[in-house]
């Protein structure tokens, strides 16, 4: 495929590039798909080509054809110098903080990550004397009061996986301007046909490309790419780490890419669908989705967003633990399970105020997280009717 010099590495439409990029058929007997590389030996025909480091698969830990492809594709989305695939979105998160972290260094963390970035951050990089301070999400600009001496990485989560709050990237850029700080930016909830946190200002942007990439819920890998000032040392880090990712998953991630333009906006109609829905209800005190209007920082969503991803959450009045179960446990189609991105519906409770340290999470009552799949959405509506009646006879048991 023809690139251009463009910021999106690539001079056709974003979904013509999913469908013909990371490819070649004329180097694989006029395949369609590059195939499985299952290999660890490279032969060299010549002393003088082992010697040659400039050769592009030396070992199978440095990657193969298929490797490339999908690094091609994804770099090409981002706008990146360069991408490397890992076996999971935490170890992509891990590789991309240990690129740009060292002992005795600090990173602030917004309030909204994930479980296991934080677990990540308050105990292995703990361990090794890297410092975590948590920052409200919506701080903005106002991170440069919590900047110290030893301040090196800033990751954002946006929107947030449980609470879905944004961060202002363009602004944290700002006021970090002059200083040796990395902005880190998991993108896994837009993708980067909906968002692009490079070209706000990030350094290096993270995928779980489980869930969008993927998007059948039968594989495990992540993504990390960077820019130019940073690709060096996480492409060096990676090497030394060993990092790699299956061969088999690499090619279920490849097969999800093909697929991504059409699934994402599937995900996008449905979801606002349902949440439109939600919010009309008696019983829902609130719907966190950043592409309606309630929400706070929907205006901050339609600067910076081009589309709104699968995934996002609402809530319920107070009630027990036996509502709550009575709620879950009969529904019949939204199956009950952690990830997210792939085709069948699922949907989750979830208790924010476990995990914030910075800015309290206040909202009273019960808060369940929902990924809206391809289901029919009368059917999904119904299944969540069926399950809000339960909830509301069980009140007060």
């Amino acid at each position: 495929m023809k690139k251009s010099q463009n910021d999106q590495g690539f001079s056709v439409g974003a979904e013509t590039f999913l469908t013909h990029g990371g490819r070649n058929p004329a180097a694989q007997s006029g395949f369609v798909n590059t195939p499985v590389y299952r290999g660890s030996t490279v032969i060299f025909e010549t002393l003088a080509e082992l010697d040659d480091y400039t050769i592009r698969y030396r070992y199978g830990r440095q990657g193969t054809p298929l490797t490339t492809g999908l690094e091609e594709i994804v770099s090409g989305l981002e706008g990146s110098a360069g991408t490397y695939l890992a076996p999971s979105g935490i170890s992509a998160i891990s590789l991309a903080l240990l690129a740009c972290l060292n002992g005795g260094d600090e990173i602030l963390v917004t309030d909204s990550a994930y479980d296991p970035t934080r677990k990540l951050a308050d105990t292995f990089l703990c361990g090794y004397g890297i410092k975590a301070r948590y920052f409200d999400p919506r701080i903005g600009s106002s991170i440069a009061d919590l900047v110290g001496p030893d301040t090196r990485a800033v990751f954002v989560e946006s929107p947030g996986s449980l609470t879905f709050e944004l961060q202002d990237i363009p602004a944290i850029k700002s006021a970090l301007a002059g200083k040796n700080i990395a902005i880190v930016a998991d993108n896994s909830w837009a993708t980067p046909l909906f968002c692009r946190p490079l070209q706000l200002g990030a350094d290096i942007v993270v995928h779980s490309g489980t869930k969008m990439l993927g998007g059948h819920s039968d594989l495990m890998l992540g993504t990390v790419s960077a820019n130019a000032a940073y690709w060096p040392q996480l492409l060096r880090t990676a090497h030394v780490l060993g990092i790699v990712a299956s061969p088999d998953d690499t090619f279920l991630t490849m097969r999800g890419t093909r697929t991504l333009g059409v699934r994402m906006k599937a995900h996008e109609a449905r979801a606002l669908d349902l949440a439109q829905w939600l919010e009309e209800q008696d019983l829902v005190t609130r719907v966190l989705h950043p592409a309606l209007r309630s929400h706070p920082d929907h205006a901050l969503f339609k600067r910076d967003f081009s589309g709104s991803g699968s995934l996002f959450s609402f809530v319920l009045p107070p009630a027990g633990r036996t509502a709550i179960a009575a709620f879950v446990d009969g529904l019949e189609l939204f199956g009950m399970g952690y990830s997210w991105g792939g085709f069948e519906s699922l949907l989750l409770p979830v208790d924010p105020r476990k995990f914030r340290t910075a800015v309290p999470w206040d909202e009273a009552g019960n808060t369940f997280r929902i990924h809206v799949g391809f289901e029919d959405i009368d059917d999904l509506k119904a299944d969540l009717a069926a399950g809000f009646a339960r909830y509301l006879n069980s009140l007060g048991t």
